[in-house]
């Protein structure tokens, strides 16, 4: 059954079996149905069941929108355009190739992941290029007949959009404005390799701010409203977790035990305001260890590039 709060509806995909990590938002009109973000494959069953249960069939939607292409978000895109080839796609120019041949962002994965791959995401099928719509930033889409402004926002991915409804003064913004599981919680900032970029992060922050919102829809998880403490509480933790990184990497040892050290120190400042049940929960959909890997990366290019010196 579809959730509605603060304007929105979605659905909880339960992924893992957990509640609360992913959500689709799912955006109806007299044009059809549009679902934001429709998650891995491994949670279709879901999805289908859900979405049934208030009288929608795959059949009925019309339209995908992609915050990006990461597995969580976008990973059972093939699959439901092979169910239903009238389905258009909503991507960014930088992510398309990858949904058309996904063979390169399947073994991105599965360094990350190993062989837990098929577990937590199913199948990745691909996606005809016809079926996309290809986006670069500055647009007005429509979707379910609402009318959608994209932004470029990278920081988290290369290939990351955002999406604002000014009708109903809700934005879609993916990974952008953070993680943040449970009212109250802390907005953690999602850093997996490989495309993390702060500078870029902020920059796409200010963008995002600038559509003055009364709502964010985060995929992980649901509605927020848009008071600037959110945003702020944000900026903060990227510091936080880039400074903390930054320690790590000054630190004698191996890799193994910088991510270790790391993760301890995040899960801290999660058990300062949750307990060992809610923090575990924000372990499997924003791992410390692949959030340590992604600003490590970081930090080290930008430590190459500031010892190279002008060009």
């Amino acid at each position: 059954m579809l959730t509605l709060a603060a304007g929105v509806s979605y659905v909880d995909l339960e992924f893992q079996g957990h509640a609360r990590l992913i959500a689709t938002a799912v955006l109806q009109g007299p044009a059809g149905v549009a679902l934001v973000d429709p998650g891995p494959s491994s949670t279709l069953p879901v999805l289908r069941r859900e979405l049934a249960q208030s009288g929608i069939s795959i059949g009925d939607v019309t339209t995908l929108v992609l915050t990006h292409i990461h597995l969580d978000h976008a990973g059972a895109t093939g699959s439901l355009v092979r169910e239903n080839p009238a389905i258009r796609v909503f991507v960014h120019e930088k992510g398309a190739p990858h949904l058309v041949d996904p063979s390169k962002l399947r073994s991105s994965a599965a360094r990350l992941y190993g062989d837990a791959m098929e577990r937590l995401w199913g199948e990745l099928a691909p996606v005809p290029a016809e079926a996309l719509d290809v986006l670069s930033g500055g647009q007005r889409v429509e979707a379910a007949g609402r009318r959608l402004t994209v932004a470029y926002t990278p920081g988290h991915a290369a290939h990351h959009v955002s999406y604002f409804s000014a009708e109903t003064g809700i934005a879609f913004i993916g990974d952008m404005a953070g993680i943040r599981l449970f009212p109250g919680a802390p907005v953690l900032p999602p850093t997996p390799p490989p495309d993390i970029d702060l500078e870029l992060w902020l920059q796409s922050l200010s963008t995002i701010e600038a559509w003055r919102a009364d709502t964010l829809f985060l995929t992980h998880f649901g509605p927020h409203t848009a008071h600037p403490a959110h945003l702020t509480e944000l900026r903060e933790h990227l510091d936080l977790t880039s400074r903390l990184v930054g320690q790590s990497l000054a630190m004698q040892g191996e890799d193994a035990a910088r991510e270790e050290w790391f993760s301890r120190e995040v899960r801290k400042i999660l058990r300062q305001r949750m307990g060992d049940a809610e923090t575990h929960t924000y372990d499997v959909v924003g791992r410390p260890d692949l959030n340590w890997r992604g600003l490590a990366r970081y930090l080290r290019k930008k430590q190459l590039v500031a010892q190279s010196g002008p060009a």
